[in-house]
């Protein structure tokens, strides 16, 4: 299976999940999800990403100065993205469930 089609198709909602438990920048998202098993997630759709969310009013942004190089640029789940969170977490849950059910029926015909 191409799971890069896949995971076009729920990036946002993964990006959104990094962030729940913390704030972070584009690098550190990345690391996030490539550990969490999200290995063919490319740096380009990461942060591309973020910044179509950030412009849908979904996260909010703020800059950490950095002695040691650039600045890094910080985002975080604000209301909004927290409630599309939820809202399309339900819909991820409803649609791998009818999945595994479509699955578990043609595994037992």
């Amino acid at each position: 299976m191409d799971t890069t089609q896949l995971l076009k198709g729920v990036l946002d909602l993964a990006v959104l999940a990094a962030l729940r438990d913390g704030d972070g920048y584009g690098y550190d998202i990345l690391r996030r999800l490539r550990t969490a098993g999200l290995t063919e997630v490319g740096d380009a759709s990461v942060y591309g990403t973020l910044r179509r969310l950030f412009n849908a009013g979904l996260l909010n942004s703020y800059v950490v100065p950095s002695i040691e190089g650039p600045h890094r640029k910080y985002y975080a789940l604000n209301k909004a993205g927290q409630a599309e969170l939820e809202r399309s977490g339900k819909g991820w849950h409803e649609f791998a469930s009818t999945m595994n059910h479509l699955l578990h029926e043609r595994e037992t015909a």
